[in-house]
């Protein structure tokens, strides 16, 4: 049995043990007889892939059982931004696509993110469908056609579409408002995929632009491609040590984003969201809703009440922020992990999109990152949230899902809990404001606890009280 399940992000594996050549042609073979079973076989596919190892070497397989399936493929040779590759998708007009990516995950994965026409994430309908078909097609042989052979026929067709997806951003932000302020920024690539498109975005509106962890190394420098406090440690040494204005970092695939500010600070992707919400509205003077997922800041439901305007609370999965974006025009969606889509743009997670934008804000409203949190704190109060993982055997996670998810069993906090949603895993929302919520991680073996409260000391402290409850002291991960 393959054992090949979609979580909410895609499909990953380890590379090696679920990770392998006939998983993926699997997998592709199923999306394959999709299609066709659809009547979108004459419209064609797309596959990309980014800097893990074996990425290229997967994309490819799937572009031979393409060919092998009557399928004409266009791959994008060249390691290319999950976001891109979704822009792709929608500029031209394609039922399905698909990225050879883990994302943000340790560099002993590897894995593959579905997308359907318009260029968003495929959702549990489709990804289940996709399962069932995995499933009836176990055990059948897989027709493919050798790669240079599809190259030779037209069968499998290598396109660049970098310069249309650049340029899509390009108009999409303020560029003359940039060009005047001679910003200095840093990017940090961690080792990705992002440079070549945002330093060009950048460079053409006259930032003085630094680099750094811009090779290509499939190990990601012995850290987790992922932008947050102790993985940017680098950017913000370097941040400090040359006055840059900001520094930039997105993870392996450059859909999630991550900000060192003027002050050398970490800015919390949930900060950024803020951030970029409430100069929408303000100073844009933009009109709309925003959505979050359940771990992710209330303080987008503050700003949005204040503008007459709600925030929609989604379970975790961009899938399902980008659905609920689509059927009601949100203005901004995101997540506390450091995805977020601004609408106009792709319906996905765009790193590259997001770090524009911030630097437009900075340029447009003549302040710094820190200057414009201010007056946001000044307006809002504080929202501080915790975030932590937990591993745990096969045993602990029945235990816990049995206390939480089917006795609905719950610690004394010392807080009046205002409700409990068991919508995806269990969120208690407090009298007053604050919240924690406790679920399995889809994308890796972790139970995730996030709360978010007044103070970083009273998050942890509630943050604390569940770990204990679920006897999980001393298990914290990196």
């Amino acid at each position: 049995m393959s054992n090949i399940k979609f979580g909410t992000g895609g499909w990953r594996a380890v590379i090696g043990d679920g990770f392998t050549k006939a998983n993926v042609q699997l997998l592709t073979a199923a999306l394959a007889r999709k299609l066709r079973d659809e009547g979108g076989g004459d419209r064609g596919f797309l596959v990309g892939y980014d800097r893990r190892f074996l990425s290229r070497e997967a994309a490819h397989w799937a572009a031979e059982v393409m060919a092998g399936a009557g399928i004409a493929c266009m791959v994008v040779e060249r390691e290319a931004p999950t976001p891109l590759l979704m822009f792709s998708v929608r500029y031209y007009d394609l039922p399905y696509g698909m990225a050879v990516t883990a994302s943000h995950n340790p560099a002993l994965y590897n894995g593959i993110k579905v997308f359907v026409r318009g260029g968003r994430d495929a959702d549990q309908e489709v990804t289940g469908s996709i399962e069932k078909y995995i499933a009836a097609l176990e055990g059948e042989e897989i027709p493919t056609v050798p790669y240079e052979e599809g190259l030779r026929t037209g069968q499998i067709q290598i396109i660049d579409p970098m310069n249309q997806y650049i340029d899509a951003i390009i108009r999409a932000v303020n560029m003359d408002a940039i060009r005047s302020r001679g910003l200095k920024v840093v990017l940090d690539p961690m080792y990705g995929v992002s440079k070549t498109a945002l330093q060009t975005i950048l460079i053409t509106a006259r930032c003085d632009v630094d680099v750094i962890h811009e090779r290509r190394d499939a190990l990601f420098g012995g850290r987790l491609p992922a932008p947050n406090s102790k993985t940017l440690i680098g950017l913000r040494s370097f941040v400090e040590e040359n006055g840059c204005d900001i520094g930039i970092a997105t993870d392996g695939d450059a859909d999630r984003l991550g900000v060192i500010d003027d002050r050398g600070e970490f800015l919390h992707p949930n900060k950024i969201l803020s951030l970029l919400y409430y100069y929408l509205l303000r100073y844009k003077g933009w009109h709309g809703a925003a959505v979050r997922n359940i771990a992710t800041t209330h303080l987008l439901d503050a700003i949005a009440g204040e503008f007459g305007e709600i925030c929609w609370e989604v379970p975790v999965g961009f899938k399902h922020i980008s659905g609920k974006m689509l059927e009601t025009g949100a203005v901004i969606g995101g997540e506390s992990s450091g995805g977020l889509t601004v609408r106009g743009h792709i319906q996905g997670k765009d790193g590259i999109y997001a770090a524009a934008l911030l630097v437009e804000m900075m340029a447009t409203t003549g302040r710094r990152l820190s200057e414009i949190y201010q007056e946001i704190e000044n307006r809002y109060g504080t929202f501080e949230m915790v975030e932590r993982g937990y591993r745990f055997s096969q045993e602990e996670k029945m235990r816990i899902n049995r206390t939480l998810m089917e006795d609905k069993l719950l610690p004394d906090f010392g807080l009046a809990v205002e409700r409990v949603s068991y919508a995806d895993g269990c969120k208690v929302y407090f009298q007053g404001g604050g919240w924690v919520v406790s679920r399995f991680s889809g994308t890796e073996p972790l139970l995730r606890v996030f709360c978010e409260m007044d103070s970083q000391a009273h998050a942890a402290q509630a943050a604390a009280v569940m770990e204990q409850f679920l006897g999980l002291e001393g298990r914290e991960s990196e």
